[in-house]
């Protein structure tokens, strides 16, 4: 099998539940941030946005937000990140919820090939359906008829994240 540095960052990328309380430096997320505006969009419309969330406040608030959606009002579903990327999809577009996704595929392997831990949080959408969460898009000057695709939580890793589980079979078929 071909390798390469890509696809080995691909292979060794896992999902971050424990965090540093160390913030990222501005370079890692101006990295990270950039390599989201490289994933593909439908028709090149470059629909989702990102919201990058570095005040104690908003990140304890969006969390607040989440847990509650959750069912399990004062969990840390956020894992102690002191980054969440925001992600969300211009609600207008039909490939909005596809694009923004390809967007944090992008964030979380951005994220791997710097060695910053990361993670999708999900319940982003029901968070900006609510009025608290549309609350904070209205305190973050975000306009428009946006929905939500994905928190994607950012730091540096206090434990080594789980091992990946075998592939499973029957993955794969190939027609020629």
């Amino acid at each position: 099998m071909l390798k390469n540095e890509t696809l080995e960052t691909l292979k060794n990328r896992r999902s971050c539940k424990n965090f540093k309380p160390d913030q990222i430096s501005d370079g890692e997320l101006e990295a990270i941030l950039d390599a989201g505006t490289w994933a593909p969009t439908g028709m090149g419309k470059q629909s989702p946005i990102m919201i990058a969330v570095q005040d104690k406040d908003d990140i304890a608030e969006l969390e607040r937000i989440n847990a509650e959606i959750f069912g399990k009002p004062g969990l840390h579903t956020f894992y102690g990140a002191p980054t969440v990327v925001v992600v969300l999809a211009d609600a207008n577009i039909p490939t909005g919820i596809y694009d923004g996704s390809l967007v944090m595929g992008n964030l979380l392997n951005a994220a791997s090939s710097l060695g910053v831990g990361a993670c999708w949080i999900h319940r982003a959408n029901e968070t900006f359906e609510r009025a608290d969460g549309k609350a904070l898009l209205e305190k973050w000057g975000i306009k428009g008829d946006y929905i939500g695709v994905g928190n994607c939580v950012l730091g540096y890793a206090a434990a080594e994240p789980k091992a990946a589980l075998p592939r499973k079979e029957n993955y794969i078929t190939v027609i020629k």
